[in-house]
């Protein structure tokens, strides 16, 4: 392997660097995505304990998510420009240091900012990881290191609602957060390695190109997230739609004059990128679907406790880590198109018999387990699918601008499923588990959708890297979009 910026890297250098690289950037999506899952059931205890209503204390997860979703595609450009090693421990330096003023928030408002900024460094850190893991693994292993790394946030998946719920059961809600501080430590220690030798384009991308397309992403995240409580013609919810279509129509049209945009348009020109981005939010929009309803449907409906709703959830997740790992240690390599294929539909499947079956009688063994075991293989399949043909249809340079991209419309997706998720549970008349299967039967239609749409995938190996001055479009190119 050649290391970027060191030609001349010995091959044993270049192996544990490689290994250094892979297991920093699973750390650190480990990270970011364990505190995703862990948050949501301390939500109440923080609500307790700053006197303060639910519906206020919902921002605790809000606040996480708008900057999330809202910044994760200029932060794939910005770390190919600045580099990616740099922008991750950058955003592993942030996390940590928020991490810590979450625990110590004396007020809710402190608390509220701290993740704010949390969401911001969890946008940093994750597309620069992956573009990092990338960078550094020779062509040949690419496809196992992009499992490794999709299994490490499945694992935090898994981990989170069973940790969470043993955790603010038995000790504090805290300490949820004091967790990410040695761990962010260890990894910014032993991360300083990764910057020497690594290259970059030194051209940041357009910064007020930047913030529109984060204001209309923040936008959007906010209207649908306010959209069930306060209505959906409500002044709130039609201000942030407006604001979402003017920063959005402004965004692309400065990207298509920029020489260094913020949003990658010309991305979109191949065909396989273009069809991984409508998947990831299909795909971003029915999991975050069945997430929510897994945890309001063991509580509400099968009365279970916080503990053993998150219990319940872990062996789906779980399933999904090894899946994820093992995909890459099978001795042919399933394509893309296949993996996304064939995951969604398996994910459509397990949906398709919840919806058919649950009712409130609880049947753990009978049902959910082995809907969830399957639901598991599929999320597995489909994560590493639609990361590699995202990673693996752009050029090396490109690496974590596409990633970026990719895992924004995932979290956009994200964002509408819940809302949806609310909005059905509130319309659907019926006692009992009737609205809960017509959300399970929404998660199969989309579900249903992504496999369809993961048939057009095709990934051919990316073309080889391009001189740093290169990777950024001309004006005039970006224009025959």
């Amino acid at each position: 392997m050649t290391l970027s910026g060191s030609p001349s890297a010995p091959p044993a250098v270049s192996t544990r660097r490689a290994s250094l690289a892979l297991s920093l950037a699973c750390a650190g999506t480990f990270l970011s995505f364990l505190d995703a899952t862990v948050t949501n059931l301390a939500v109440p205890l923080i609500a307790a304990d700053f006197e303060a209503s639910l519906t206020t204390v919902s921002w605790v997860a809000t606040a996480y998510v708008i900057p999330f979703a809202a910044l994760l595609a200029p932060a794939g450009p910005l770390a190919d420009a600045v580099g990616r090693a740099r922008l991750f421990l950058i955003g592993v330096a942030v996390f940590t240091v928020s991490s810590l003023l979450i625990a110590l928030a004396p007020t809710l408002p402190v608390l509220l900012g701290a993740r704010g900024l949390q969401g911001l460094a969890a946008a940093l850190l994750v597309p620069a990881s992956l573009g990092l893991v990338l960078a550094e693994i020779p062509a040949e292993r690419r496809r196992a290191a992009i499992g490794m790394w999709s299994a490490a946030g499945a694992l935090a998946a898994a981990a989170g609602p069973a940790l969470g719920g043993v955790m603010v059961e038995a000790l504090d809600w805290r300490v949820l957060f004091c967790l990410n501080v040695p761990v962010g430590l260890w990894v910014l220690v032993a991360g300083r390695k990764l910057v020497t030798g690594e290259s970059r384009t030194g051209h940041g991308p357009d910064l007020a190109g930047g913030l529109l397309l984060a204001l209309s992403v923040g936008s959007a995240v906010y209207g649908l997230t306010q959209g069930p409580d306060r209505g959906w013609s409500s002044v709130h919810v039609l201000v942030a739609a407006g604001v979402t279509v003017l920063a959005g129509v402004a965004t692309v049209l400065r990207a298509l004059r920029h020489q260094r945009p913020a949003l990658r348009l010309d991305l979109f020109r191949n065909r396989t990128f273009a069809v991984a981005s409508g998947v990831s939010l299909a795909y971003g929009t029915a999991l975050f679907t069945t997430m929510l309803l897994g945890v309001l449907f063991l509580t509400d409906a099968w009365d279970y406790s916080t503990l053993e709703a998150g219990l319940a959830m872990s062996p789906a997740a779980l399933v999904t880590a090894v899946v994820g790992i093992g995909i890459g240690r099978l001795p042919v390599a399933l394509t893309p198109r296949t993996l996304v294929a064939a995951g969604s539909s398996l994910i459509a499947a397990s949906t398709a018999l919840l919806a058919l079956l649950i009712d409130t009688e609880p049947h753990f063994w009978t049902l959910w387990l082995p809907s969830g075991t399957v639901m598991g293989v599929g999320v597995g399949m489909a994560t590493v699918g639609i990361s590699s043909a995202a990673a693996l249809s752009a050029p090396p340079q490109h690496f974590a601008a596409a990633t970026g991209m990719v895992m924004a419309a995932r979290q956009v997706g994200g964002a509408l499923g819940i809302a949806t998720t609310a909005v059905i549970i509130a319309e659907v008349m019926g006692n009992g588990a009737e609205p809960y299967a017509a959300v399970y039967w929404f998660a199969t239609a989309v579900n249903l959708a992504a496999a369809v749409s993961g048939l057009a995938l095709r990934v051919t190996a990316p073309p080889l890297s391009k001189p740093a001055a290169s990777a950024y479009p001309a004006p005039a190119v970006a224009r025959t979009l």
